[in-house]
């Protein structure tokens, strides 16, 4: 049974380096270019407006000793009861497993215990299997961003959300 914990930058770096190495196509997928040092430490520190270190949480999905998917959220964003689900990244080898929908478990229990009364995310119109999933797991669209860089591409994004 794989267990969930929060990660931090100074225990699990490599572990998360890891993860993002196997999972190379979702970073490619989402901002053109393969991932590096910056990938990782926008894992740990990247946050919504106005959202400081204190807001943020990055839960990691282990298997044995090997860290197959992580999540990060920020709390209190865009509304003060909203959490926000920054990534979901699972490895290539654990997807369509069941192991997305344990760790979106872990991160709504995070949420409801610091009093978040809904989750939200916003996915990539490029990636229809996880907008699938997603709505899979009882989230509604709320709306269509404009087009934004990620990197060197351009993407349409779809605000998610599911109440708590």
């Amino acid at each position: 049974m794989p267990s969930i914990r929060p990660l931090t930058a100074s225990a699990d770096r490599a572990a998360v380096v890891g993860l993002v190495g196997r999972a190379a196509d979702y970073i490619l997928l989402e901002t053109g270019l393969p991932p590096d040092d910056q990938t990782v430490e926008d894992i740990f520190a990247e946050a919504p407006p106005g959202i400081g270190p204190e807001g943020l949480l990055t839960l990691g999905l282990f298997r044995g000793e090997t860290l197959d998917g992580l999540a990060t959220m920020a709390f209190g964003w865009p509304e003060p009861t909203d959490a926000y689900l920054g990534l979901m990244l699972l490895a290539p080898n654990c997807r369509g497993m069941g192991i997305g929908p344990l760790l979106l478990d872990a991160c709504m229990a995070e949420g409801r215990a610091r009093g978040a009364t809904r989750l939200l995310l916003a996915v990539l119109d490029e990636n229809p299997r996880a907008r699938r999933f997603w709505h899979s797991m009882g989230f509604t669209h709320l709306l269509t961003a404009a087009p934004a860089q990620i990197g060197v591409k351009t993407h349409i994004r779809h605000r998610l959300g599911r109440a708590l």
